[in-house]
This record gives C-alpha cells, sequence and structure tokens, in this order.
C-alpha cells in the first residue's frame, strides 16, 4: 500500500551504460543519495559464460524515505534488478517469467518532490539511453506533468493509509473470522466513512 510507480524497458546500446552510470552518480552525489554500481560495463558477448549470465549491470540510488531505485540490466539488456533475478531468475512459465523486468518504487513516504524528480530522471534517460521503456506511473505525473494532482493523489493515499491503520487498530479480527472476510470488512468501513452520504442513497425508499 502506498503510492508508487512501475517501469520496464531496456538499454538502447550495451555501449552506453558507463555514461548512464556517470550521469547518475552525479545526481545522486548532487542530492547526497546513497547509491551502488553493480557493474560498468557489459561483458563481451564471446565471452559470456553462464554464470555472467546471472549478473547484474548498472545501478541503483535510494533518496530518502523512498525504496531503492534500480536503474540495472541484465545481460540481454532489459532491466531487472538482483532482487528480481533471485525470485524469478530461473523462472520458465510465464507469467512468471515476466516479473523478472517487473520494475517498481515506492515513493509514498519520501514525499511528492522526491517522487516528481524521480520522474523527471526517467525521462531523462528514457531519452537519452533506454528503449521500449514504459512506466506506470500512480501519481500520474509522468503522463501529465500535474503539480496539482499529483499533489492530491498523494494526499489521498496517505489518507487512505491511515485509515488502514486506524480501521486495523479499531476493528480487530474476530474468532473464527476468515482473513480475507477481515480484509474485506475493514475497506467496507474505510468506504461507509470516506463516502457516508452514499448509504443513505442505497437505503431501500419507503415510498
Amino acid at each position: 500500500m502506498g503510492l508508487s510507480f512501475h517501469y520496464n524497458g531496456r538499454i538502447a546500446d550495451t555501449k552506453l551504460l558507463p555514461k548512464l552510470i556517470e550521469d547518475l552518480e552525479d545526481i545522486a552525489e548532487l542530492h547526497k543519495w546513497k547509491y551502488n554500481v553493480f557493474a560498468r560495463n557489459f561483458p563481451v558477448v564471446e565471452a559470456q559464460s553462464d554464470a555472467q549470465r546471472h549478473n547484474v549491470y548498472g545501478m541503483c540510488f535510494t533518496p530518502p524515505g523512498c525504496e531503492t531505485v534500480f536503474v540495472s540490466f541484465l545481460n540481454n539488456g532489459r532491466m531487472s534488478s538482483p532482487i528480481l533475478l533471485d525470485f524469478w531468475g530461473e523462472a520458465k512459465k510465464e507469467p512468471e517469467k515476466d516479473y523478472l523486468y517487473m520494475l517498481s518504487v515506492k515513493t509514498q513516504y519520501a514525499g511528492a518532490e522526491i517522487h516528481k524528480l524521480l520522474i523527471g530522471i526517467f525521462h531523462f534517460l528514457d531519452k537519452k539511453y533506454l528503449t521500449d521503456f514504459e512506466l506506470y506511473d500512480e501519481g500520474d505525473y509522468w503522463e501529465t506533468g500535474d503539480d496539482k494532482l499529483l499533489l492530491k493523489n498523494f494526499n489521498q493515499n496517505a489518507f487512505l493509509i491511515n485509515s488502514f491503520k486506524s480501521a486495523l487498530q479499531s476493528l480487530p479480527i474476530q474468532e473464527d473470522e476468515k482473513p480475507e472476510d477481515y480484509i474485506f470488512r475493514i475497506i467496507k468501513e474505510m468506504k461507509d466513512k470516506q463516502f457516508p452520504d452514499k448509504l443513505d442513497d442505497d437505503k431501500p425508499s419507503d415510498e
């Protein structure tokens, strides 16, 4: 739970990786973000071994309050991360094989300004270094560049998170209640509080 963005793509040319890393290092150092470089160059294709197929190339960085952002690739040039590689690297069937390339970053607790900056970074990377790149932004900023809409989405997500935490505290699970029934009951309670007028509309008429 919490506002996030999701992305996938590939590097346009493996020879661009060292410069891509240099640009991201400059950004991370400017903002004093922690970062880690996995490998600055892709291996020569002719020299690849099975072991090298399990390496990750590129880097990651972590803005304050934010999940780690991976701008990293497998030897086929597609974006992935060490975490995804551990979980899905040996997957043989669909859709598990696709999970290897589905990256996400939760920015809810980092705030709207960090979210905006990260979206700007990915616009830059998309134009200069990436191809077949797709990004789905739960804040709607990637598509619109609308600050007010982004802030509205952040506030709405914060309200839902706080409401869910409050519901967990005020509505403990009942004896013999299934977990999924408990979650449905909490969600209904949250909706009832958020849209009280709708309850009256849903009541049957006396006429």
